[in-house]
């Protein structure tokens, strides 16, 4: 069932290890020989690992739990132990039952009680994935503060938030309640599923991603691909909006995007767009593209030969005030059209899109750049959770209500705080380049975690940084010598 400790006995323990550790975070810097302490990279007062975490578990603690005083583990325990297994990026959960008694566990992730890997499973089955939402908002609101966000402004004050749906689990034999179905027509065979939709800040000039709380895909949603999509964004659109009030966004997504409902949405939460559109779905709107093509000055081009290649020749027309389509007159959209020519004239590439943002000579190539970023989110976020080490589509455990859901959330948050440090972290942008790759960054942690004592993840990075770990301590019952370890 768990450590029969009473629940204000481990409260105080978690609050004793916490201040211990935030007053041993300020001086770990002091076990720097003196000829580095100048030169070590500084960390962020609030954009850095530790001061993250710590967010993180206040907000954990604002849930309500219903295990209090019944001498099981805390359910805010529970959800700190989820984060650190995406955090290390441990291959399953049951690996991850290694680090039960490992002291490094309280002292940088603020977990007091480790839960087996099946109590943790139980702990977070029940939750609502909604009361993790918060947690997002926190960190980008310090990243607005710390003025963290500044290079991503694309235009005019605005950034970008590329918005897709992915799938991260799926089999013929697990399924829970959250599960959506399809079925092989050819078999009958019945397939369970999740997605998620997902939405990042990107730029054009920038790897790092900024994520935001996804948003599951549920039943209600339908079994069309597309009407899946468009009513998921009718709850995450919203719930973005309501966290960040003030937020400046340009919304860009694929052609299920481009409809006059969609379109009205985005316009009541004071969202601007660029979204993909085809011509077999937009007739009516090519129809009036042509036509406008027959009035003179109605349609503006622009021409160049691209700087890394000088035999593609690129082009792009815009023309604005076009109805979006026959049955929606008054929705009116700018069209913005890319098309890139080979050394032999052949097309390339032909992309097409509406924005309601203003279009001009000055502008366009930006503007096409803008909307060619909406893959980032595929690239940038997608991409890395599946390959870099994070392990999107692995099963950690499916339970009967939302597990699933959860886990996808804690790995996603860990997400967020990695591109964090990523963007604002000196210290971790430092480590990173001397190891070369995520993947050598991720080992190496894992490794130092494993085998010796740290004060805070500050303090691991400098180890790693100036190779010091045979000036540390090893764990108790740690067989490795540090000048083992790489």
């Amino acid at each position: 069932m768990g450590v029969l400790k009473s629940s204000r006995g481990t409260r105080v323990r978690y609050r004793r290890v916490v201040t211990a550790t935030l007053r041993q975070e300020w001086e770990s810097v002091r076990m720097l020989p003196p000829s580095l302490r100048a030169q070590c990279p500084n960390t962020r007062k609030h954009l850095s690992f530790d001061p993250l975490v710590h967010q993180i578990r206040q907000r954990a603690e604002q849930i309500p739990d219903s295990h209090v005083g019944s001498g099981d583990y805390l359910l805010a325990d529970a959800i700190m132990a989820g984060f650190a297994m995406f955090s290390l990026k441990d291959p399953s959960l049951l690996a991850f039952q290694d680090r039960r008694k490992d002291e490094n566990m309280k002292r940088l992730y603020r977990v007091a009680e480790v839960p087996s890997d099946t109590r943790t499973r139980e702990l977070l089955d029940p939750l609502d994935p909604d009361r993790l939402r918060p947690m997002f908002p926190d960190v980008l609101r310090q990243l607005q503060r710390g003025k963290g966000l500044e290079a991503f402004v694309f235009h005019e004050g605005y950034y970008l938030l590329s918005v897709d749906a992915t799938e991260y689990f799926s089999s013929q034999k697990i399924s829970c309640s959250s599960c959506l179905r399809r079925t092989t027509k050819s078999t009958g065979a019945v397939t369970f599923f999740h997605q998620v939709l997902a939405a990042v800040l990107v730029h054009p000039d920038r790897k790092e991603v900024i994520p935001f709380a996804p948003e599951p895909i549920i039943k209600q949603d339908g079994d069309n691909k597309n009407d899946c999509e468009r009513n998921a964004a009718k709850r995450l659109l919203p719930r973005i909006r309501e966290d960040h009030p003030s937020l400046k966004l340009i919304v860009i997504e694929d052609g299920w995007a481009s409809n006059a409902p969609h379109i009205r949405l985005l316009q009541e939460l004071d969202f601007r767009f660029l979204l993909v559109v085809h011509p077999e779905d937009h007739e009516h709107l090519f129809e009036a593209v042509s036509k406008a093509h027959d009035e003179d000055g109605r349609v503006t081009l622009v021409c160049w030969n691209d700087e890394r290649d000088p035999e593609v020749r690129c082009e792009i027309r815009f023309v604005h005030d076009l109805p979006l389509n026959k049955s929606n007159p008054d929705v009116r959209v700018n069209f913005l059209h890319y098309v890139e020519y080979g050394p032999d004239g052949e097309i390339r590439r032909i992309m097409s899109w509406v924005t309601d943002l203003i279009i001009t000579k000055e502008n366009a190539r930006w503007l096409v750049r803008g909307a060619r970023a909406r893959w980032k989110i595929e690239n940038e976020t997608f991409n890395t959770l599946q390959n870099q080490g994070y392990h999107f589509e692995h099963n950690y455990g499916h339970g009967e209500q939302h597990l699933s859901v959860v886990f996808a959330m804690l790995m996603v948050l860990a997400f967020l705080v990695d591109q964090t440090q990523q963007i604002c972290c000196p210290l971790f942008q430092a480590v990173h380049k001397k190891l070369g790759s995520k993947r050598v960054l991720w080992e190496r942690l894992r490794s130092h975690f494993y085998h010796f004592v740290f004060r805070s993840m500050r303090q691991l990075y400098e180890v790693v940084l100036y190779d010091l770990a045979k000036e540390l301590p090893l764990f108790p019952g740690s067989l490795v010598s540090p000048q083992c370890v790489p």
